[in-house]
């Protein structure tokens, strides 16, 4: 069989098996060894277990289960309602307040623990029964919290960029960097057009002549938003101490994440009482689960790129994509597509690990910066976790709220999704908003 045949074939053989139900690792896995089997010669069947240990036996990836412990820590305690609570008093005298506060509240959130799903779950818990208590429309509510947990993979730190400077060699720290800004631009585009709803869902209670919540403003004094302050300091203190020992260059992604998982720890445990067997298990617990998927994935994903490359078939899908006409946006507007297409089936961690090493020479041929590209990509990957038919998010505010129906929850994200792809034009036509900090600090 030629190449290409052996690639259509590989491709072909992975879609089967991704859509079959296994687990990503076991399918990316299962057909890697499969493809050995067949087309390379037997002796490298007997490196599979050194090729997975080798490829994990790298210190960077140690952040990942740390910052995992990190987001766990948070997630499993009362320290997502208190971060909502503290921030509502503070946005009260703006219009949907409500709203921008579970936006920051997310945005804060996903600061800390570099998860969507748990960002959702923590800021959703308590922020969706209150902006419907107040008014707000199911989808409306829903799509906040659905987009302002996508912040959790893009906003530093972020288990998406990890693995993309992984794969790519880059600076996980410049990485980081670069995801501040496009991060904050996110945030303030949500916030804007929550604004923009919440007036025209009241204009409309106001035409109807209901007396809906809506029509009620909620305002604090300025002691009731000072009592907030000691339910809030300790967020911003780790946040703080992460951000300063990272861009500081005080210490290594690594140790950073050491530094915030422990001090994670030691915040649940003594303000939120989370020190008993029961709840460091629920903490320790969750930590391994996902740690040993997302590290399940990773090893297998690098044994099928060996694959792929032995078999030729990464060589040829690059010189081919390098021969496309379409030059260096044309291209960008093709690669962006096709992550899109692929987030309809994929998870993010799936489509960098597999999608990445294909594209990377055509990057590099086309001159786009690779940390540059890399914060789009993870924007993309942001949009594939709030669209139909796999958007975890979205799943995950089902359960959530499992009143409000799965259509009202998607319709409510399509606003946001719009949102993220002006990002990603502002981001090409001001490359600067992702590039200035990695650009400016050593």
């Amino acid at each position: 069989m030629s190449t290409v045949q052996i690639g259509l074939l590989f491709a072909v053989a992975t879609f089967v098996a991704l859509f079959s139900g296994m687990p990503i690792a076991f399918a990316i896995g299962g057909v890697a060894l499969v493809f050995m089997l067949v087309y390379m010669p037997p002796e490298t069947v007997a490196l599979v277990a050194e090729t997975l240990y080798s490829e994990l036996d790298n210190f960077v990836l140690l952040t990942i289960p740390l910052f995992v412990l990190m987001g766990a820590a948070i997630g499993k305690s009362r320290a997502g309602g208190d971060l909502y609570s503290s921030l509502n008093r503070w946005m009260g005298r703006i219009p949907g307040g409500l709203g921008v506060a579970n936006v920051m509240a997310c945005s804060v959130f996903a600061a800390m623990c570099g998860s969507s799903p748990a960002t959702c779950s923590a800021i959703g818990s308590s922020g969706i029964p209150e902006m419907r208590k107040r008014g707000y429309s199911s989808g409306l509510a829903t799509g906040i919290i659905a987009a302002g947990g996508t912040l959790g993979i893009l906003i530093p730190p972020s288990l998406t960029l990890i693995l993309y400077g992984i794969v790519t060699e880059q600076s996980i720290g410049k990485l980081f960097m670069a995801g501040i800004g496009p991060g904050l631009l996110l945030t303030f585009l949500f916030a804007i057009w929550v604004v923009i709803r919440f007036r025209k869902e009241q204009a409309l209670a106001r035409s109807a002549g209901n007396q809906s919540e809506i029509l009620r403003e909620e305002i604090f004094s300025f002691k009731e938003k000072l009592e907030t302050l000691p339910r809030l300091s300790p967020f911003l203190a780790i946040i703080v101490i992460v951000m300063v020992a990272l861009y500081g260059g005080w210490a290594t992604p690594s140790e950073v994440a050491g530094i915030g998982a422990f001090a994670s720890l030691l915040m649940v445990m003594t303000i939120y009482g989370c020190w008993r067997p029961r709840d460091m298990g629920a903490i320790l617990g969750g930590t391994v689960r996902e740690s040993t998927m997302v590290m399940m994935i990773i090893a297998t994903s690098f044994l099928y790129t060996y694959v792929m490359s032995y078999l030729h078939i990464t060589q040829e899908v690059a010189q081919w994509l390098v021969s496309l006409p379409l030059g260096k946006w044309g291209f960008f507007t093709a690669a962006c597509v096709l992550l899109v297409v692929l987030g309809f089936f994929l998870p993010p961690v799936a489509i960098i690990l597999m999608v990445t090493p294909i594209i990377l020479p055509a990057l590099k041929v086309h001159g786009i910066d690779l940390v540059w590209f890399g914060v789009v990509m993870t924007i993309l990957m942001e949009m594939g976790l709030i669209h139909p038919p796999v958007g975890l998010n979205l799943f995950v505010i089902n359960s959530i709220a499992p009143d409000i129906k799965l259509s009202d929850i998607i319709w409510g994200t399509m606003p946001f999704i719009g949102l993220m792809v002006l990002a990603i034009v502002l981001l090409a036509l001001f490359p600067e908003i992702a590039m200035w900090l990695p650009d400016n600090v050593k």
